[in-house]
């Protein structure tokens, strides 16, 4: 089934990555929703590395802060929601539930290369679902990657082990943009047909 025009619109050619916000919340019930559509969105074996965390609280902010880069700062401090999209690094010891059939766990447990390229990758895969739900779910986002990983990864995961990969702020934005989208490669600068 092919979306229509409408749709197409509200996930591609008129959504913007936004930064200024309204006072509108984005509630508990919008977060669950966002997240079981996310869950769904494909991974390697089913692998789903992804981890999330959902900072709301002003405790919550002031805890990410003194990660953020200058440029990134305001809007961030006035973002309803800042999503740190993390991954697991031992995703795979969920893969005896996540993909029972075979065992996936043993592609990944004895080499820690192959994990790590596959939970960055994913993660970032599960991070771009995010988006693209949100948008279709009427919320608006941002994507950064102008932080301190390492004080992140302190400030929020000492005890899970877990890794950011980026930050993305959700919220309902106003409604001007405050210049023209900016240009894209044609498809004769970013692709080849084989």
């Amino acid at each position: 089934m092919a979306l229509d025009d409408v749709a197409l619109d509200a996930l591609f050619r008129t959504a913007r990555t936004k930064w200024e916000w309204t006072e509108q919340p984005v509630t508990d019930d919008d977060l669950n929703r966002l997240y079981d559509l996310v869950k769904l969105g494909p991974t390697s074996a089913n692998s789903s590395p992804a981890r999330f965390v959902f900072i709301r609280t002003p405790e919550g902010k002031a805890k990410l802060k003194p990660a953020l880069s200058a440029g990134n700062l305001e809007k961030t401090m006035a973002a309803p929601v800042t999503v740190i999209i993390a991954y697991d690094p031992l995703f795979y010891t969920q893969l005896p539930k996540l993909n029972p059939p075979v065992d996936a766990k043993a592609w990944f447990s004895g080499n820690p290369d192959l994990a790590q390229e596959t939970a960055f990758r994913n993660s970032t895969l599960q991070g771009a679902y995010l988006i693209m739900a949100a948008r279709a779910m009427g919320i608006d986002s941002g994507g950064m990657s102008g932080f301190d990983k390492a004080k992140v990864d302190q400030a929020f995961f000492g005890q899970s082990g877990w890794k950011s990969n980026f930050l993305l702020n959700l919220g309902h934005a106003e409604p001007a943009h405050p210049f023209e989208r900016l240009p894209r490669l044609g498809f004769e600068e970013a692709a080849i047909l084989a």
